[in-house]
């Protein structure tokens, strides 16, 4: 998820960047013949993620808001790639930390264990102790952050420019602040008795969207707005002059 986590790990930056040909140090540094660098459709994250867009929207889960936006994204995201983003170069462009930064590698899998993971086994609990609520109010943030993963790994496979692969978990991101808040609204409301659930499920469910809430604030407004898109748009526009 890029910044995102999605699994994104764009936070997300995804590590598999096709390597060229390690022929020579020499033949890395000059233009190759064949310019692809780019990954296979579909990686087995891209696969994952949509296994579980399809098992929610199968469900009935999914609203036909959610399923708007994601096709909005996707016609949005060429469309600006066009326009406004066009790719600079044949070849990907780098990630913007790099691909080995250790820190960034925890911090995404943080974002993916909480954001991902845990609501999953969230929402499979909930089916065996009949929260359908629970089950409702999560399973759109689930729903837009794995395709968030998917479009994520689109974006790089699809070997678009820096700024197209910043847009997509500052796009999703943006979103799904407010299924959270619909999600921790659910919570809060709910009453023991109503939904037949164990209490253990009632605390464990607010404390997952309270920690969904600050995490996915911080990633937003804490590090892709400030830190990850100046970044992201600095080495697109040098690259650009640079070129020009």
């Amino acid at each position: 998820m890029s910044g995102g986590v999605g699994p994104s790990m764009d936070i997300g930056l995804p590590k598999e960047q096709i390597q060229e040909p390690d022929i020579t140090k020499t033949a890395a540094l000059k233009p190759t013949k064949n310019p692809q660098t780019r990954r296979g459709f579909f990686s087995l994250q891209q696969l994952n993620a949509l296994a579980v867009i399809i098992v929610l929207s199968a469900s009935g889960m999914v609203s036909i808001e959610d399923f708007a936006f994601v096709i909005f994204s996707i016609i949005y995201m060429y469309f600006i790639s066009k326009t406004a983003f066009p790719a600079t170069s044949p070849l990907a462009d780098p990630p913007v930390f790099g691909e080995t930064n250790k820190i960034l590698s925890i911090y995404v899998f943080f974002g993916a264990v909480i954001g991902l993971f845990v609501p999953i086994a969230y929402i499979l609990e909930g089916i065996f102790e009949g929260d359908k609520e629970g089950i409702k109010a999560a399973a759109p943030h689930v729903f837009l952050l794995s395709s968030q993963v998917f479009m994520e790994g689109l974006s790089f496979s699809g070997n678009f420019s820096l700024p197209i692969r910043v847009f997509v978990p500052v796009f999703y991101n943006s979103r799904r602040i407010f299924t959270i808040v619909e999600w921790l609204r659910s919570e809060i409301y709910k009453v023991e008795a109503e939904y037949g659930g164990s209490s253990r499920r009632l605390y464990i469910g607010r404390a997952l969207v309270i920690a969904n809430m600050v995490f996915w604030c911080f990633n937003l407004f804490g590090f892709l707005l400030p830190v990850y898109l100046p970044k992201a748009f600095k080495i697109y526009y040098s690259s650009k002059k640079i070129k020009d």
